[in-house]
């Protein structure tokens, strides 16, 4: 009941992340079209998409307290589909048929993820995220993530390849540092709200750094 929970709580959570992109493009479109544009921060409207945004990643990170990462993570596509679709309708935005067989086959894929994932995940506690910290596979992944963002930067900066694709890569990669950051930190805080005391690991401040990090420079 708990993993469905987080499920259903990330799905939520990524509609609302769906609602606050459309707001916020709405907004910035109305400021657009004004004979003095000005700042978005000024909007009503643009603030709104913002909050709700907040309220969306604040349950996701909480479904990653209560889920596996491994369902959370893909419940994210909800995301994309909720936009696609949000657009259409408010923003009348084109929908064509390679959209709707994609956004069917990314919720398709969601279902069977949650449908046949592991029923009893174990606890992510402390002393598991460190270990699972110097273990060679992650230590492997690490290395190789590292290697890959510092090449497409290389590129990006020095080579001025400015495809999408690069930007796009980058923040995939910290994503993945991000997202697993994230699991580790919600997992920790709610096994300490649980009884089981986790926060006085190094281990949490050093996720939860490496969490802050990872979604600033994703943003940038």
């Amino acid at each position: 009941q708990t993993q469905l929970l987080g499920v259903l709580l990330a799905a939520a959570s990524n509609v609302l992340i769906s609602a606050s992109l459309s707001i916020q493009k709405r907004a910035h479109l109305r400021l657009a079209r004004r004979a003095e544009p000005k700042p978005c921060y000024t909007s009503r409207l643009w603030w709104c998409g913002v909050t709700l945004l907040g309220l969306g990643e604040v349950g996701n990170f909480t479904a990653y307290g209560l889920a596996p990462i491994a369902l959370v993570a893909p419940v994210g596509c909800v995301a994309v589909v909720g936009s696609a679709f949000i657009s259409a309708f408010f923003q009348k935005r084109s929908m064509r048929a390679a959209d709707i067989l994609g956004g069917a086959l990314a919720l398709t894929g969601t279902y069977l993820l949650v449908a046949f994932a592991p029923a009893a995940p174990q606890e992510l506690t402390a002393r598991r995220v460190q270990k699972c910290l110097v273990s060679w596979p992650v230590l492997v992944c690490l290395i190789l993530e590292i290697i890959t963002f510092c090449i497409l930067l290389y590129l990006y900066k020095r080579k001025a390849v400015k495809h999408l694709l690069v930007l796009l890569l980058m923040v995939a990669l910290l994503a993945s540092l991000a997202v697993i950051a994230a699991k580790a930190v919600a997992s920790m805080v709610t096994l300490s709200v649980r009884g089981k005391m986790q926060l006085t690991y190094p281990v949490f401040y050093i996720m939860a750094v490496l969490m802050v990090a990872s979604c600033a420079f994703q943003v940038k």
